[in-house]
């Protein structure tokens, strides 16, 4: 039987921006539900963790944990259905999950995050936070001293990914399938350019990923030979080719490799902010909010990396997003006549 619940504030998703508004939410005795499939977000495939503020190494899972097991003291309950349409109707908005329950809401927070965009191939996933990684800014120093790793992508995330990865790793090899780097800045491709351990290779894609479910990651196949006598060259400023190299490297197509980073880009999850007409940030695609994470629908919150809100798309700044998303719907909710009292 389908069922119908009601509550001040309805937060979609469960990663650290809806956990933290949540928790602000609550303890401003909001009733409110938190609506989503997938526990964790972002924060909980990304392995070790090592910038949290507080906590100087954890898991990415169980530092989820810790937000989820706030929220549950709080008794906020959560529903393990996606959010999938919302109708303004009057000052409220009624809240369509999959599977047909609907939620009658006071205001809405959309923590729903972004779709990262992957290579595609095997073992991808499953060696997701076992050598498989899609934030260097998060993961790059846990390869202070290895041997070798690698990027994917040709854009601004990537270079600078590169560049932080070859203060640690011995040697980094940065991946793209294009005949030149697309649009990073030019400052970033001037200091590319004179880092000493980082090879270029353009017009490459990585075809297989190499390892065993017990290691993770171990190498790459890619899509040509490297070649040593190849030259590189990316920026005008730069006074010799880019092409460092290991030792072994010349005519091979399989790199050993401690670890990989996908920095091919991720696209914000819109289905529901289309719906709704959010604006978007023009040149980001991602949903525009104010500093009160407050979007272009009165009523309706964003918060995370689904948002403009800041290009640091890490865990701390998502949950700082969700708390002033929280504060705000919680000035909405009292300023209107559909607040319900907190269980």
């Amino acid at each position: 039987m389908l069922e119908t619940h009601k509550a001040d504030v309805l937060v979609a998703g469960q990663g650290a921006a809806a956990f933290a508004a949540a928790l602000y939410a609550a303890r401003y005795q909001l009733s409110t539900i938190i609506v989503s499939e997938s526990f964790g977000g972002e924060t909980a495939i990304g392995g070790l963790i090592e910038n949290y503020p507080g906590t100087p190494d954890i898991d990415g899972f169980d530092l989820m944990l810790k937000f989820k097991e706030q929220v549950d003291n709080l008794e906020v309950p959560t529903i393990s259905r996606n959010l999938v349409a919302v109708e303004p109707d009057g000052d409220r908005f009624i809240c369509t999950l999959d599977g047909g329950d609907i939620v009658d809401a006071g205001s809405v927070i959309l923590c729903v995050g972004r779709e990262r965009r992957t290579l595609g191939l095997p073992n991808e996933e499953e060696w997701t936070g076992k050598g498989v990684s899609y934030c260097s800014t998060c993961d790059a120093p846990l390869y202070r001293n290895k041997e070798a790793a690698a990027v994917v992508g040709g854009g601004n995330a990537a270079t600078e990914g590169a560049i932080l990865l070859a203060r640690y790793a011995k040697h980094v090899y940065l991946i793209y399938r294009g005949d030149e780097l697309w649009r990073p800045e030019p400052i970033q491709l001037k200091v590319l350019s004179q880092v000493p351990n980082i090879r270029v290779l353009l017009g490459t894609t990585v075809t297989e990923l190499i390892g065993t479910d017990l290691a993770g990651l171990t190498g790459i196949r890619i899509s040509r030979p490297m070649d040593d006598n190849e030259t590189v060259k990316i920026h005008p400023e730069q006074t010799e080719p880019l092409n460092k190299s290991r030792e072994d490297d010349h005519g091979k197509d399989v790199i050993d490799l401690d670890g990989i980073f996908i920095e091919a880009g991720a696209d914000p999850r819109l289905e529901v902010p289309n719906m709704l007409g959010l604006d978007l940030n023009e040149e980001t695609g991602e949903v525009h909010v104010d500093r009160g994470q407050r979007t272009s629908v009165p009523g309706i919150y964003a918060a995370g990396d689904l948002t403009d809100g800041t290009s640091l798309k890490q865990t701390v700044t998502a949950a700082s997003q969700g708390a002033i998303a929280a504060l705000s719907a919680y000035g909405y909710v009292l300023a209107g006549e559909h607040h319900y009292e907190a269980a």
